[in-house]
This record gives structure tokens, C-alpha cells and sequence, in this order.
């Protein structure tokens, strides 16, 4: 009997690299991993796909990592920003991920709202990803923006993730939330300057004075863009 020769796994086509990995087994068992409510078996699940290099190479597999942003594991959300950020940059090589790897992601990162922007942001507030992954992700987000403003104005929402939104709202850039930057500076500044003139009163503001620089620091770096 002759040997039937194997089909390769990876198709390399100009700079990019393609491949049908939804085909094989590994794959599929993989993202199932992906899934499992044993954080340790979605760590495994993530490892297999990475040595394979399936996140560059298959829109499946990129989108079902755009929906663990969710996880209930903060450190597993770490390792999905970073895998997702790595896709959407060249490899060391220089080379892009696959195409339409890169127009999936894109598409289904753009439905990213409020509640899968928190859990992004809580990653960073407890400093387990670099600003600069997150910025990766979020500059594929048009409406990101619209997200990080709904957080940092909103008073019963933790002071460091505000915070986290503000400097992400002026390292991206989303102009659009300039208003809403401008409207709750202008909120605290009248506070504050009301609590000046009757210093008989309580402090009725609180921490929330906290973000006047950061808000001042992000509508200063918008302006001058």
C-alpha cells in the first residue's frame, strides 16, 4: 500500500497565512476546552490553540476568544486580551494574521458594549495586561468610546475603572466622548466650586474630585489630536 501523503495544516499565500483548522479534531476539542467551567482546562484549551497558531488563522476561533472577554476569570481575560491583540499585529516576521481572520475580529469587536468593556477594564485595574494590548483591542471598537464614557460617568461604578476609562477615551482617541467628558467635567468643577463658597458644608463630593485630572489630562490630549 502506498503512503498517502498529508495535507498540510497551514497554507502560507503571500504574507498572510490561511488554513481550515475548523476541520480537525484538535480544533474543535480545543474550543469546547474554551468553554469548560474548569479555569484550568480553558488555560489548557488556549495553549493548544496558540501552539497551533489557530487564533491568526481562523475566524471561528477568533470570534469564540472575543466572547471569553467575559470570563469569569480575571487572569484567563489577561491571556484572551493579549491573544487578541497579538492577532490584530503583525507576527514577529511582520506578517498580518490571515485577512479574513482580521475582518471577523474586527466585525465582532465592534459589538463590544458596556458590560464586556468593565470586564476590560478590570483587568487592567488589577495590572494584569499591558495599556498597550488594550488600546490594540479597543481601536478596533468604533463605539468603545461611547462604553468607556457610560463608565466614567457613572458615580456608582468603581473610581479606578473610571479612571481606567478616562485614559483609554484619550490614548485611542474617541473624539465622540468629548461632550460627555466636557458635560461631567463641568458637573464636578460646579461642585467643587460650590462647596468653596460654603465651606461650612460637608464635602458633599467626595472622591469623585479624583477625576477632574484625569478628565482634564484626556480632554487636553483630545483637543491638541
Amino acid at each position: 500500500m502506498s503512503d498517502l501523503a498529508q495535507p498540510p495544516l497551514f497554507e502560507f499565500n503571500g504574507d498572510t497565512t490561511t488554513g481550515a483548522l475548523e476541520l480537525f479534531p484538535l480544533v474543535w476539542s480545543a474550543l469546547e476546552g474554551l468553554t469548560s467551567l474548569d479555569v484550568v482546562q480553558r488555560n489548557q484549551a488556549l495553549d493548544n490553540l496558540l501552539e497551533i497558531q489557530a487564533p491568526r488563522l481562523s475566524p471561528l476561533v477568533a470570534y469564540i476568544l472575543v466572547t471569553r472577554l467575559q470570563d469569569v476569570d480575571v487572569n484567563f481575560r489577561a491571556r484572551v486580551i493579549k491573544v487578541l491583540a497579538d492577532v490584530l499585529s503583525p507576527d514577529e516576521k511582520g506578517n498580518p494574521a490571515s485577512e479574513e481572520v482580521r475582518q471577523k475580529l474586527l466585525h465582532h469587536l465592534s459589538q463590544i458594549r458596556r458590560r464586556t468593556m468593565y470586564a476590560i477594564l478590570q483587568v487592567c485595574v488589577e495590572g494584569l495586561t499591558p495599556r498597550s494590548d488594550v488600546s490594540v483591542l479597543l481601536n478596533a471598537c468604533p463605539y468603545a468610546g461611547n462604553a468607556l464614557a457610560d463608565i466614567l460617568g457613572d458615580r456608582k461604578t468603581d473610581m479606578a475603572l473610571r479612571k481606567e476609562a478616562a485614559y483609554f477615551i484619550a490614548d485611542v482617541g474617541f473624539l465622540d466622548a468629548v461632550p460627555e467628558l466636557e458635560r461631567i467635567r463641568g458637573r464636578l468643577e460646579s461642585r467643587q466650586n460650590g462647596q468653596r463658597s460654603m465651606a461650612f458644608l460637608p464635602p458633599a463630593l467626595g472622591d469623585e474630585a479624583e477625576l477632574l485630572p484625569d478628565i482634564t489630562k484626556a480632554l487636553q490630549l483630545l483637543v491638541s489630536t
